[in-house]
């Protein structure tokens, strides 16, 4: 029983050691988007032609440096997702068509997830998102002319939360590079238009690839205890 005291003692001083250390800022960053789409349509595998959001993706950091090794984070943004489907078709009675799909949504996200390296300079990271789409778009075009439009606030047309897995580097000097893959569908495939289901037998996947600059930047001025 006293070697079990002690040891409890032992790994809480460990715990309180490091959150005395433990330094909390704030960060934000902008984010420019490059997105594909894994994408299996009644059993085919398509590709996706890549899409480039550049607008509107801003990120607020909440990090937790526990040391100069190892630290967590959190936060809040806001995320344009979405990607191209260059071959979708539709099955209805008057025929077979093929058109071009642009699917877009905004998102609100929560990600939560740790930092490992030198978190003074380059850095390792990753976590877990869940996102909250709250507009949605759609664009058709044939041979090249768009030809409907479809947009929406909190659309039925999507599952209620989107969620996935991100790692990501931070280089020194603020560059930031991340890659995300979304766990969730990005289509409610029992959603109902009229008589049909239009994404029933859709399963799409997005992922990305991302550049920002100074996404866990620390800014404010205080005296680093860590050269105390």
């Amino acid at each position: 029983m006293r070697k079990l005291n002690l040891t409890i003692a032992f790994f809480i001083l460990i715990i309180a050691s490091g959150l005395s250390q433990t330094k909390t800022y704030f960060s934000s960053g902008l984010e420019m988007i490059f997105s594909f789409a894994n994408i299996d349509d009644q059993g085919s595998n398509p590709n996706s032609t890549l899409r480039w959001a550049p607008v509107l993706n801003i990120q607020s950091m909440v990090n937790a440096d526990l040391n100069q090794h190892f630290g967590l984070f959190s936060g809040l943004a806001v995320r344009n997702v979405g990607y191209i489907y260059d071959h979708y078709t539709t099955n209805l009675p008057e025929g077979v068509s093929s058109y071009k799909k642009k699917f877009r949504s905004y998102n609100l996200a929560v990600p939560v997830g740790i930092k490992i390296g030198n978190l003074d300079k380059m850095f390792l990271y990753g976590g877990y998102e869940v996102e909250l789409p709250f507009l949605y778009k759609e664009k058709t075009f044939e041979n090249g002319d768009k030809i409907d439009k479809i947009t929406g606030w909190f659309s039925d047309r999507q599952q209620l939360f989107q969620h996935g897995f991100l790692v990501g580097v931070q280089f020194p000097y603020g560059l930031n590079l991340k890659f995300k893959y979304y766990v969730s569908e990005f289509h409610n495939q029992e959603y109902v238009s009229g008589n049909t289901k239009p994404y029933a037998g859709l399963n799409s996947h997005v992922f990305y690839f991302s550049l920002s600059a100074y996404l866990f930047k620390n800014f404010d001025i205080h005296n680093d205890i860590y050269n105390k």
